[in-house]
């Protein structure tokens, strides 16, 4: 009776805790033989955790004891970690044989929530609107119907899995998770809410002649451009929708105009695309509010003076839909000819569009153009009228790779003092 009144007292339980290292065995097996196996769902979205994975949701708590009652498992009674007057010391050896290990668990609700997040990103998934398209007959159709999007209810989920384990038996249990659903914003039954009913306009290019790098980065470019949908009074980004432009979303490198040289980089073709639904936009009469010409003439994009460069994040190529109604893009590619159309609603608005016009050639190939968009509404009343002027310089002025030891060392007897001037100045 005096040894288990001793064991008693602070001191000796403290010094009971060497014998902890003979049950972490045994600890770990009780923890995990107390824990259910779970299968999480939520949505259409399973998963099924072992004992071991839902042991680390709980806080497993060790204190030793001693029970005159129990007989302990260890094989060893007489086993001392310390040296053997500490052991005699703290404890007898017959004493030794009546130490019992409790174990507590508690719920370990910011352990659970971390979890929470983590299972969240493979339940959560964003709403998909329907997607249009147009068939042979140019009649609108739906492509790709719209696909509910869903979030996991997070608060909900770690609340109810807290509960379950707070009662769990050790039999397998299954727990479905709450989870919220978000609405895609266009969807299938919309066609005639958005008003896409006919063609109001189109534009093509032709890109013949261009290497495989620069076709491939045409046809990568469209996917970003297909199916657009630009809502009433949206002004359109082309950079906004283009993204980004490298190796790592599938572009390749090709030539580029880019600080007073050609020369490769990633996505070069892409132009070919901007000028196009530029085109495309002039003759739906769309307001154009930014475009910028190439720095010399591109022969992919005659007629000259209706191209439209772009380069992330400046320049861009930028305009309103101020048709009243929603807009559809669609890009069809037969051949080498690349067309953009776009689908909505006719308002009886007039477009005309005068040239482009060439105001002046140069032997060097600079170039002067012009042309005018005017839209009248269906009034005849004049909208607006705006006026398009490409200034491009003498496509030498901008070396490709290969002609860096071409330079011109006198004036051509066809160029002006101007043109050599300005030669000189990038070509030192």
């Amino acid at each position: 009776m005096k040894i288990h009144q001793t064991l008693k007292t602070p001191i000796r339980i403290t010094a009971l805790a060497v014998f902890l290292c003979l049950v972490q065995s045994e600890t770990a097996l009780a923890a995990n033989g107390n824990v259910p196996e779970l299968t999480l769902s939520a949505a259409d979205y399973s998963e099924t955790f072992s004992k071991d994975a839902v042991a680390g949701w709980l806080k497993i708590e060790t204190s030793l004891s001693f029970n005159p009652e129990y007989v302990s498992e260890a094989e060893d009674t007489q086993f001392c970690p310390k040296n053997t007057l500490f052991c005699e010391f703290s404890v007898s050896r017959n004493s030794r044989g009546h130490i019992q290990v409790l174990l507590a668990s508690e719920i370990d609700e910011e352990g659970i929530r971390t979890f929470v997040d983590s299972f969240s990103e493979k339940v959560d998934q964003e709403p998909k609107d329907a997607v249009f398209s147009a068939d042979a007959n140019r009649n609108i159709t739906v492509a790709k119907a719209e696909e509910m999007g869903r979030a996991l209810k997070k608060d909900e989920s770690v609340e109810l899995i807290s509960k379950v384990l707070q009662n769990a038996s050790k039999d397998a249990q299954t727990i479905q998770l709450p989870t919220e659903v978000t609405k895609p914003k266009i969807t299938s039954s919309d066609k005639d809410r958005l008003g896409l009913k006919e063609i109001i306009g189109e534009g093509k290019s032709n890109f013949k002649g261009s290497p495989k790098n620069r076709i491939y980065n045409i046809n990568r470019s469209l996917q970003q451009f297909q199916n657009i949908i630009i809502a009433p009074d949206q002004e359109f980004s082309f950079v906004d929708y283009l993204g980004e432009v490298d190796g790592q979303h599938g572009y390749l490198p090709e030539l580029v105009i880019k600080n007073n040289r050609t020369e490769p980089e990633f996505g070069g073709g892409v132009c070919q695309v901007s000028s196009t639904v530029f085109r495309a936009a002039i003759y739906s009469g769309l307001k154009i509010t930014e475009r910028r010409n190439h720095a010399y003439p591109v022969r992919y994009y005659y007629p000259y003076g209706m191209d439209a460069t772009i380069y992330i994040p400046k320049p861009d190529l930028k305009f309103v839909n101020n048709t009243g109604n929603a807009i559809l893009m669609q890009a069809t590619v037969e051949g080498t000819e690349l067309t953009f159309r776009f689908f909505g609603t006719k308002d009886g608005r007039d477009t005309t569009v005068d040239g482009p016009k060439i105001l002046e050639s140069n032997p060097d190939g600079s170039m002067k153009t012009v042309f005018t968009q005017t839209v009248k509404d269906a009034l005849g009343k004049e909208m607006f009228k705006d006026t398009f002027w490409s200034n491009y310089k003498s496509p030498s002025l901008f070396p490709h790779p290969g002609e860096e030891n071409q330079k011109l060392t006198s004036k051509p007897k066809d160029w002006s003092s101007k043109q050599w001037s300005e030669y000189k100045k990038i070509n030192p």
